[in-house]
């Protein structure tokens, strides 16, 4: 069994849960319009980002919960309705991982948290924000506009 706290096992589940969301988001998106970037890019580190976190629940004996998102995401108008509801979630990733690091010393934990943080930050949340300047022009987008509501629990504007 693990010695986990009930609030770093929490933590853990948080921070899978999101993953597999943004995983599903980006999935969902390249289904509806095509291998795009930033999309096709991010979806792998999406991937690498599941793994990192599938190999602490592994060390700690903790049950893995399947990903519950594909199929129960949002689609978008646009693609750069998706890449500004993007920034959003990324921002909002950000603040999650904040509070995640709080929850926990554990030396492997922190760096995972700290890694998943540091790509949503200087590496994703730069990618949408260029996708949004650009209009996602040359990457199929229409142009049209769009919105987040929350990270990867957004809805499709009508």
């Amino acid at each position: 069994m693990n010695d986990l706290t009930a609030v770093e096992i929490h933590a853990l589940n948080e921070a899978l849960d999101d993953e597999y969301r943004a995983w599903a988001t980006y999935d969902q998106v390249i289904r509806d319009f095509g291998e795009l970037r930033p999309f096709s890019n991010i979806r792998e580190a999406e991937a690498r980002h599941i793994e990192a976190l599938r190999e602490l629940f592994d060390r700690y004996g903790l049950p893995l919960p399947a990903n519950p998102w594909p199929g129960k995401v949002a689609h978008y108008p646009t693609v750069r309705a998706a890449c500004a509801a993007g920034v959003a979630a990324e921002i909002e990733n950000g603040a999650l991982y904040e509070r995640l690091l709080a929850s926990t010393q554990r030396p492997e934990i922190l760096a995972v948290f700290r890694n998943l943080r540091e790509a949503s930050q200087q590496r994703h949340l730069p990618a949408f924000q260029r996708c949004v300047e650009r209009g996602a022009e040359g990457s199929g987008g229409h142009g049209r506009g769009g919105g987040a509501r929350h990270r990867w629990g957004w809805r499709r504007d009508t």
